[in-house]
């Protein structure tokens, strides 16, 4: 099967820019490439679980149903599923196809395709290793979390009491218990980003324990990973169904679900709405991070990445739902338990009034006496006649309003989750079972993140591949020294920095530079056939469309929303007040809006960089006069055709091609192990020899 020739007019700005312009020659035969040095899975389930783990995570569990709540429900949902088959699918697909017909991580891939874009896997994993460092910090939380589980009452169940007064620690009586473990004990945070305090030393540890597993798990790559994440993978769906079926046994389960799922098609017409089911699917698919490259460069050429982009999709998504459920029953509990005690408590004060002697005219006609025995439903019917009437003491009970109160991040897990297991009977069981399955998500996240670094580096630079294991050491050991950053009593603030600012605009940058790669200088239909000969069949060619148009302007839309957004709503972050024992909401300061600023810049600046020097290596390479100069304009000879057949006749592997009696044929799928190498850094002088133009 021969490649359609090139267009003269429409490629030769980019021809002989780069390793797509060799055109490395497949193998008639349609052998698989069996790369010695570069490690493999060990079986399908392995990569899959792998995929999976890194795609799923905690985003998941706590940011998809907080979405969905404040977003209309089922019209939310509805719109994500829109998006993830438009955008999310193609562009998923289009990472595990580049990774797995070049099998090389981020930097390899786009240096592949041309020098210039080399910046665009530096970039991913600089943005990679941001992620990291926060999100072991979440780890480390879960961690401290699990630890203070094994004890009966559980600490966060119950205010402490000041010895010196002999009463309620104020800020505690002023929020909650779980508020008060998590800002006070856990956190031991400032009222501010500007008070930074002293080193948590118990965080301090948990996030070296954090930083030792994730070390100890990836010291081999994914041979070691790979066996891990057959237990961290599985296990957080072995938890969510256990919660799903306790949950659903709770009484105000059905109204959790009930709010979820009622469609509020109004939200259709709102950007803003738009903009973060966008972002949703983006983050939800680890789309830019290099992590999805990396794992599937590890897979057999001919290995259907189509199946595995629909398939994994699909999980990530249900996923999103089994976890929704299981948040919604649980918050509709705790929402309902709130709302009765609250009734509880004014027929109390009804019920003191009442032995006053005062008018009873309103007076309720249900039992005040038997608490039980009194609906929501039935105290709100009575309060909607009265409540004006009875003064500021008596207070209505509304269950919806509480289920109004979105919670999401970690407002979600360390406080709205603990209050309500710490009502389970057997609490310290369900608190560390539902722990341990964050530290679970947490995990398998992390080691997709850290192969998103790891991998690329290995591949490009021979002396760093050479020696994995003290690579992975010292990533996990200057990851934990930056981390100190968040054990500091204002640690939680700068988390928040890190995961609203560090990794969206840079990210979406890196995707839409990905997407020109494929589809505007390698081309949809070249990049198409070389995923024909890879799958032995041809995807649908709306996919070609999808790439060139649909997911660009769609990722240049989030990002100009993004953008706007930025420039036009001051970023703030919710702080925690010690005396009030409430959040506020603050706006950062100067220094922190230029750091927020430095983290965007130092993350976009590879793409340009890498163009700008690759040009500039590229012309100092044409104006030094080189010894194996004749060499070189045989090699500039054989890039200035047009044509790709061309291309190949002139190859030195013709004579191999034509005794086969098969026609060569051109792709950038390296099918073979005499015609594909990695890209080490010390070849660079070398690439860039072939760095022409027409």
């Amino acid at each position: 099967m021969e490649k359609h020739s090139l267009d003269c007019t429409e490629d030769q700005a980019w021809l002989g820019e780069g390793r797509s312009e060799t055109q490395l020659t497949g193998d008639p035969s349609g052998a698989e490439t069996n790369d010695e040095d570069r490690p493999a899975w060990d079986s399908k389930i392995q990569y899959v679980l792998a995929q999976v783990g890194f795609s799923v995570g905690l985003g998941n569990v706590w940011r998809f149903p907080y979405l969905c709540h404040q977003n209309g429900g089922g019209a939310f949902m509805l719109l994500y599923v829109f998006l993830l088959l438009i955008v999310g699918v193609p562009l998923f697909f289009m990472e595990l196809a580049a990774g797995q017909s070049i099998r090389q991580g981020s930097i390899g891939v786009w240096k592949h395709i041309s020098p210039k874009l080399a910046g665009i896997g530096y970039s991913s994993c600089l943005v990679c290793f941001y992620v990291a460092l926060y999100y072991n910090v979440i780890i480390a939380w879960s961690l401290f979390y699990m630890g203070n589980s094994f004890q009966y009452p559980l600490p966060w169940q119950q205010c402490p009491v000041d010895v010196t007064t002999n009463e309620t620690v104020k800020e505690c009586a002023s929020s909650s218990p779980t508020s008060y473990f998590w800002f006070r004990k856990a956190l031991n945070i400032t009222n501010s980003i500007q008070e930074s305090g002293e080193f948590n030393a118990i965080m301090t540890g948990c996030l070296l324990a954090a930083w030792t597993i994730v070390s100890l798990a990836m010291i081999k790559g994914i041979k070691s990973s790979a066996k891990v994440m057959y237990f961290s993978s599985v296990f957080p769906y072995v938890v969510l169904f256990i919660f799903l079926i306790r949950g659903l046994m709770l009484d105000g389960a059905m109204e959790g679900i009930t709010y979820m799922f009622y469609p509020k098609l109004e939200i259709w017409g709102s950007v803003q709405v738009w903009r973060q089911a966008a972002t949703q699917v983006f983050f939800a698919l680890g789309l830019g991070y290099g992590s999805v490259i990396a794992y599937s460069s590890y897979n057999p050429v001919h290995n259907n990445c189509h199946r595995d982009a629909l398939m994994v999709s699909g999980i990530n998504f249900m996923t999103s739902v089994l976890a929704s459920l299981v948040v919604f029953v649980v918050l509709g509990f705790r929402a309902k338990n709130i709302a009765l005690r609250c009734v509880a408590e004014n027929l109390g004060v009804l019920n003191q009034m009442s032995s006053s002697g005062s008018n009873q005219h309103w007076w309720p006609w249900f039992n005040m006496t038997d608490v039980t025995s009194v609906s929501i439903a039935d105290y709100r019917e009575w309060y909607g006649h009265y409540g004006s009437m009875v003064g500021p003491k008596i207070t209505d009970c509304n269950l919806e309003e509480e289920m109004n109160e979105g919670v999401e991040g970690t407002g979600l897990a360390f406080i709205a989750f603990t209050e309500v297991m710490a009502l389970f009977p057997a609490s310290p069981f369900w608190s560390t079972l539902f722990f341990l399955m964050l530290l679970n998500l947490g995990l398998s996240t992390m080691f997709g993140t850290m192969q998103g670094i790891l991998t690329p580096l290995m591949d490009n630079f021979s002396l760093l591949g050479r020696h994995r294991t003290a690579l992975t050491v010292c990533s996990c050991a200057l990851g934990f020294i930056i981390g100190l950053l968040f054990t500091q009593r204002s640690g939680n603030y700068f988390v928040t920095m890190f995961d609203d600012y560090s990794a969206t605009l840079p990210l979406v940058i890196v995707v839409i530079f990905e997407t020109i790669s494929v589809a505007w200088v390698y081309g949809t239909d070249r990049f198409l056939d070389d995923i024909e000969v890879m799958l032995k069949w041809r995807p649908p060619v709306v996919y070609k469309y999808l790439w060139k148009y649909v997911c660009l302007f769609a990722m240049v839309g989030l990002l100009a929303a993004s953008l706007l957004r930025m420039v036009f709503k001051t970023p703030t972050y919710t702080a925690w007040n010690q005396s009030t024992g409430s959040e506020t909401t603050l706006e950062y300061p100067g220094w922190a809006l230029a750091m927020i600023i430095m983290l965007i810049v130092f993350a976009s600046l590879p793409v340009p960089f890498g163009y700008i020097h690759s040009i500039v290596k590229n012309r100092r390479a044409r104006d030094t006069p080189s010894p194996e100069g004749g060499d070189q304009e045989m090699h500039r000879e054989r890039y200035t055709k047009c044509s790709s057949t061309q291309q190949m006749d002139s190859s030195p592997h013709q004579g191999h091609s034509q005794e086969d009696g098969v026609h060569p044929r051109t792709a950038f799928l390296p099918v073979g192990n005499e015609h594909y190498q990695l890209l080490p850094q010390e070849e660079e002088e070398e690439e860039e020899e072939l760095d022409t133009g027409v």
